[in-house]
C-alpha cells in the first residue's frame, strides 16, 4: 500500500468522522451555559454604530 493510498484511506474513514465531530462541536458551542454573554454581544454587535436610527 502506497503512502497516497494510506492517506486516502484515512481521509475517507477517520478523517470524515473527525470533521463531523468538529462540526457538531462548533455548532453546539454557543448552546453552552457560559457562552450566553458572548452570544448576546455578537448578536447586537452589528447595531453598534447604528445610533442615528
Amino acid at each position: 500500500m502506497s503512502f497516497y493510498e494510506t492517506l486516502r484511506h484515512f481521509a475517507d474513514s477517520y478523517g470524515l468522522v473527525v470533521i463531523f465531530c468538529l462540526y457538531l462541536l462548533l455548532c453546539g458551542w454557543h448552546f453552552l451555559p457560559g457562552s450566553r454573554e458572548g452570544v448576546e454581544r455578537a448578536k447586537h454587535s452589528i447595531f453598534k454604530e447604528d445610533d442615528h436610527v
